[in-house]
């Protein structure tokens, strides 16, 4: 008898689930229970002025399928530039889902950003910006070049007017600051304006360095010690090395399995 009970409870939770109410229809699209029990949950994690309930989520997931089925009839899965964002999701959900594992396994001890910190030490520069297009013509580089040079030599002779001059001449945002950037990771300076200030003492000022943003004549003013870094951000620096490394790994060893024929002579 308690076999047949079991039986028929199976049965009844089966059928119910199949004859389940959806919480809505969309022009014949289904709101699965689930799938909005789901969506409400998530959303009531985010912070948001509006009031969150279960109308207002409802509202919101009507709305989107309204705007998917209106793509659709549009066809704008075919349109190049949803093609290639939906090509980018794509992407990202094949490393989330192959190399997901991997990333949570990622430590990152004291010892690991001590390391990093050594070679990528945080300065506090001014700098005097002679801006060009991120590919600027010869006539405009020289121009921009000859300008930087001609205040590196007044510099030469007498540093302290290097804030009278940025205040001047520089075309960056922080000119009426005498140029002072303030402290400043190297992930957020181009590369050549970081490996021209490496390893300089207090007072330095560089010869012209050029970057995608023109010519700049860099002034070390400081550099930071580790105890005095944000921590965490050297943490969150050191982890997206660590699976970048994964990651370039992992297309290596795509890369192998593939077929890749490189036109070489578009490349110079």
């Amino acid at each position: 008898m308690k076999k047949i009970t079991v039986v028929i409870a199976s049965i009844l939770m089966f059928t119910g689930s199949v004859l389940a109410t959806p919480v809505a229809t969309v022009n014949g699209d289904l709101i699965e229970e689930n799938v909005f029990d789901q969506t409400y949950k998530q959303t009531k994690l985010f912070l948001t002025h509006k009031k969150v309930t279960k109308e207002t989520v409802l509202n919101d997931m009507i709305s989107r399928q309204l705007g998917i089925q209106k793509a659709l009839r549009l066809k704008l899965q075919l349109d190049p530039t949803v093609k290639q964002k939906m090509q980018d999701v794509l992407y990202h959900a094949m490393i989330s889902k192959d190399l997901g594992p991997e990333f949570k396994k990622i430590k990152v001890v004291e010892k690991d950003v001590k390391k990093y910190y050594s070679e990528y030490p945080e300065y506090r520069t001014a700098h005097i910006l002679f801006r060009t297009r991120s590919i600027p013509s010869q006539p405009e580089s020289e121009e921009a070049l000859k300008a930087a040079w001609k205040v590196y030599n007044t510099l030469k002779s007498d540093k302290s007017k290097f804030p009278e001059l940025a205040s001047k001449f520089s075309q960056a945002s922080v000119a009426q600051l005498g140029g002072d950037m303030g402290f400043q990771p190297a992930v957020k300076l181009a590369k050549s304006y970081f490996m021209a200030i490496k390893g300089k003492k207090q007072g330095h000022i560089t010869k012209p360095v050029a970057s995608p943003f023109g010519f700049h004549v860099i002034k070390v003013l400081a550099e930071k010690d580790f105890k005095d870094i944000n921590y965490p951000l050297y943490q969150k620096i050191v982890y997206d090395k660590k699976r970048d490394a994964i990651i370039s790994d992992y297309f290596k060893r795509l890369k192998k399995g593939a077929s890749i024929h490189i036109n070489k002579k578009l490349l110079k």
